[in-house]
């Protein structure tokens, strides 16, 4: 994928996983695309490491998912360090 094409993939799911975890109100565009676009990444990771196999984003329902479930994790992880800092 291009780099415009990460940035709105990352965007949506982003938005997604906000939604899923209820931080959709805290959370801006730009924080959207960064989590989704390092939710990407980690899922990409997890994914390539669990099954074995080359793991290739492209526009499909399996990459988004993949990234949504990144982000989703990233989000609980960061929730989770902010939550004991309190």
């Amino acid at each position: 994928m291009g780099f415009i094409s990460w940035i709105i993939f990352g965007a949506l799911a982003g938005w997604v996983a906000s939604l899923i975890t209820g931080r959709n109100q805290q959370m801006g565009c730009l924080a959207n695309i960064i989590v989704g676009v390092v939710g990407a990444f980690i899922g990409g990771l997890l994914v390539e490491l669990f099954s074995g196999r080359d793991f290739g984003f492209g526009w499909n329902w399996t990459s988004f998912g993949v990234a949504v479930l990144g982000a989703v994790l990233l989000l609980a992880i960061t929730g989770f360090w902010q939550g004991r800092r309190r």
